[in-house]
């Protein structure tokens, strides 16, 4: 199977040669004619500075608790002044080394851990509409008892707006290496379509799965960004926060989709394009079709024409979206 088709616009930039000087006649104009004329140092600077692919800067979305509207108890706060921007940020304010659980529901309910004492950061993932925020504390073994809750409703100023901004599964602000990499990885690139293919393609081609963690990994488990940038592996939901971290720090909507390859629980991503709008788990075309983007299969399985029938042909269940 071919590989993303790319289209390229080359912009060809010239400097503008300066014109000779009149001839000096003393002697000091004479030395100074042995010396490089400084007029060729200027030129080549600026002929330099005009070849120079343009730095694809990461734009970083700082999520904040400004205290405007806002849940609180003695135990918990919850802070939904910036529902308009596609999320909320919850911290558990008293001690306690007991479990803590957030649940934020709407038309799915999403559960997430939440560490003592520490703003975290959860996606509005559903858009506009009636949220529910409720904190829970672990009583024993499973079972949870309710801190506070609140209620509240949505409506996004921009659409895109939970999936652009760093969370507590994509957290790219608190990730610099992986920020960087994106930079360096769309530098040059315009169009976001391109973008995407080039973090995808070096994902695939430099990243290995981690065999030994899918089999050892914990519930709760969070990916560390620039842990797995580091290494160079990881499972599935690693691969696909990754990638959505580096889109998103170039202002492209990213999706991470978690659900159901066949059977098997996974992860993969979703982007957003001008041309299509939402391409729900595909976002390359191949010059005939559109595909899926999965990176973990396409990297470990080495794009095998078996594994891409399988991405391509819709064996895939959304469950939830980050």
């Amino acid at each position: 199977m071919k590989g993303p088709i790319l289209l390229f616009l080359t912009i060809l930039l010239s400097g503008c040669a300066a014109q000779a000087a009149p001839a000096e006649t003393t002697a000091a104009a004479t030395v100074a004619a042995t010396l490089p004329p400084e007029t060729i140092a200027v030129v080549e600077e600026a002929e330099a500075l005009a070849e120079a692919p343009a730095p694809a800067v990461p734009v970083i979305l700082e999520c904040t608790a400004p205290g405007v509207d806002t849940e609180v108890s003695d135990r918990a706060e919850i802070d939904f002044s910036n529902r308009a921007d596609g999320y909320v940020m919850v911290r558990y304010t008293a001690e306690t080394e007991k479990r803590l659980k957030v649940r934020v529901a709407n038309t799915t309910t999403y559960t997430y851990n939440l560490t003592p004492g520490q703003w975290e950061v959860f996606p509005l993932s559903d858009g506009d509409g009636e949220y529910r925020v409720t904190v829970y504390k672990n009583v024993s073994g499973s079972e949870y008892a309710t801190e506070m809750s609140a209620r509240f409703s949505v409506e996004l100023a921009d659409e895109f707006a939970p999936f652009l901004r760093p969370n507590q599964y994509v957290h790219y602000t608190q990730a610099p290496e992986t920020m960087a990499l994106g930079e360096a990885l769309c530098t040059g690139i315009e169009h976001p379509l391109e973008k995407v293919a080039a973090v995808y393609d070096y994902v695939v081609a430099e990243f290995s799965y981690d065999y030994e963690k899918a089999e050892t990994v914990k519930s709760g488990y969070i990916p560390a960004l620039d842990k797995v940038l580091a290494e160079k592996k990881g499972i599935c939901f690693d691969y696909a926060a990754l990638i959505t971290a580096m889109l998103r720090s170039q202002q492209i909507p990213c999706k991470l989709v978690i659900g159901y390859a066949g059977s098997t629980y996974h992860a993969w991503i979703s982007v957003w394009t001008e041309e299509n709008g939402w391409v729900d788990g595909v976002i390359f075309f191949d010059g005939q079709t559109w595909k899926r983007m999965d990176p973990t299969f396409a990297s470990s399985q080495q794009n095998s024409e078996e594994i891409l029938d399988f991405i391509e042909n819709g064996n895939y269940t959304v469950k939830y979206l980050y």
